[in-house]
């Protein structure tokens, strides 16, 4: 584990701000422009991803913007509830895309406007799926080296998706994360008993995902009863039991914790960077990684969660931690 060299100004030092800044509507001046080339090269895309399973998503090649082509090709994994439209996904493409690299932004099940895909609900523990749309990737574009990142949950599955990727037969040259859901135990917690705008910014977001898969498929859902509650422990507990194949939440949450042994096999270098003031991601849970060398952590004092910002216009400093991963031989 190294100590990351990121300083905010004083100002910029809360960590509640650094958590919230990322998705602020307050941020869309500055991001927006930067992401003029990745949006007027973005073509909408539909993977088949195995098992009768479409996820959704936005590709911008470099041909598109009249550049060359591409050696490789980056999967931008969002966040719980987040999209492949989210502003801090659209910073990291513009950024990578200006780099060169093609992009490709995709949405989970039941994110993004995608519920009419899948008549399965979506939880955290699909990864076979996610797995199943990079292969896709490889097979639509092999002259393309492929690697994969997300934010938190998203970080999570790019993860999981590195340590599955030679079984999958996919030739992934590396995976990052920022801020990664690591004990999904820890996280829920953090929810519930940490500041009270986080637990209700995931509740409000996710009962508005229930109600549109319930329009989407009426035959198969009535959710009055998860609407209903306002923890997301309890509502967790109640789409588990009736809408997954997990007998209890414990064994849900133990299917996509990466702490423990989950990443012990991993050979695909793999980059972590989390924050010690992260309000949402205990950032003590890093020490239950699992010791390998193809996994390398960087941990900063500050940046929240997914913040990593110095000023509110400034590209986020996981830009630059992230282009010298990339750069890297290991």
């Amino acid at each position: 584990m190294s100590a990351a060299g990121f300083l905010p100004p004083f100002w910029l030092r809360n960590h509640h701000l650094q958590s919230i800044l990322p998705t602020s509507r307050l941020r869309r001046p500055w991001v927006m422009p930067r992401a003029r080339a990745l949006l007027a090269s973005s073509s909408s895309r539909i993977l088949e991803c195995g098992d009768g399973v479409r996820l959704s998503g936005y590709y911008s090649r470099q041909e598109q913007a009249g550049g060359i082509a591409a050696g490789s090709l980056v999967v931008l994994l969002h966040g719980w509830e987040g999209s492949a439209q989210s502003l801090y996904v659209l910073a990291l493409g513009s950024h990578l895309f200006a780099l060169g690299y093609d992009v490709f932004r995709l949405n989970f099940g039941d994110h993004g406007g995608s519920h009419e895909l899948n008549p399965g609900l979506f939880h955290s523990c699909r990864i076979d799926e996610v797995v199943g749309a990079v292969a896709r990737l490889n097979q639509l574009h092999p002259d393309r080296r492929l690697i994969v990142g997300g934010f938190s949950l998203g970080g999570n599955f790019a993860l999981r998706v590195a340590a599955r990727a030679p079984a999958a037969g996919i030739p992934l040259e590396r995976a990052f994360a920022v801020c990664p859901v690591l004990s999904p135990h820890s996280t829920l917690d953090a929810l519930e008993k940490g500041a009270f705008i986080y637990r209700q910014y995931f509740i409000q977001k996710w009962k508005r995902s229930l109600l549109a898969k319930q329009r989407c498929f009426p035959q198969l859902y009535d959710l009055r009863d998860i609407l209903a509650m306002n923890s997301i422990t309890a509502m967790t507990d109640c789409m588990v039991r009736h809408y997954s194949e997990f007998p209890d939440l414990d064994a849900y949450l133990t299917g996509y914790a990466i702490v423990g042994g989950a990443l012990a096999g991993l050979t695909v270098p793999s980059h972590v960077v989390i924050a010690d003031d992260d309000p949402i991601i205990p950032a003590r849970d890093a020490g239950r990684l699992a010791r390998t060398p193809c996994l390398s952590v960087t941990n900063s004092r500050y940046g929240g969660h997914c913040g990593f910002l110095g000023s509110f216009g400034s590209e986020s400093w996981v830009n630059a931690w992230l282009t010298r991963m990339l750069a890297s031989d290991s």
